[in-house]
C-alpha cells in the first residue's frame, strides 16, 4: 500500500512508548533520577506509572494491552490518530487483525510481530 494512498490524516505521531516492567515504582524511580523524567500519572493500584519524555509519554506498566497470542515483547509503540474508526476500517481493508482494544485504542502487530497501538486517548491525565 502506498504511503499516500488512503491517507487519513497528516497528524499521526508517537503518543507513547510502553515498557512492561516488574516493579513500576522502582522503574519510575530509575527513570526519574537518572534521566530526570517527571511523573505525570500513577495508577492507584501501582500497576502503571507514566513519565513525560519530551513530547511523548513513557509508560511503565506491569501488563500491556495489545498482546496477541504470539507476542512476547514487553514493548509497545502507540501512535496518536484523530479518527480511530477510520483507522479501524483501514486496518480491516489491509487485512491487519486487531488483537486487542480499549474504548480509545486499537492494537495490532506489524509484520515482525511488534505491537503497535493507534490511540485517540488524551495525553494528560
Amino acid at each position: 500500500m502506498s504511503a499516500r494512498r488512503g491517507l487519513l490524516s497528516s497528524r499521526v505521531r508517537i503518543h507513547h512508548v510502553a515498557l512492561r516492567v516488574a516493579d513500576c515504582a522502582g522503574s519510575a524511580a530509575f527513570y526519574k533520577s537518572l534521566l530526570g523524567l517527571p511523573e505525570v500519572r500513577r495508577r492507584e493500584d501501582g500497576s502503571a506509572v507514566w513519565l513525560q519524555a519530551g513530547e511523548i509519554v513513557l509508560m511503565l506498566e506491569h501488563g500491556l494491552r495489545g498482546r496477541g497470542p504470539e507476542s512476547g515483547s514487553g514493548h509497545l509503540l502507540a501512535l496518536e490518530v484523530e479518527d480511530l474508526p477510520a483507522w479501524e476500517r483501514r486496518l480491516a481493508e489491509a487485512g491487519v487483525a486487531i488483537v486487542d482494544r480499549t474504548p480509545s485504542s486499537v492494537y495490532f502487530q506489524d509484520p515482525d510481530g511488534h505491537r503497535v497501538g493507534l490511540t485517540v486517548h488524551p495525553r494528560s491525565a
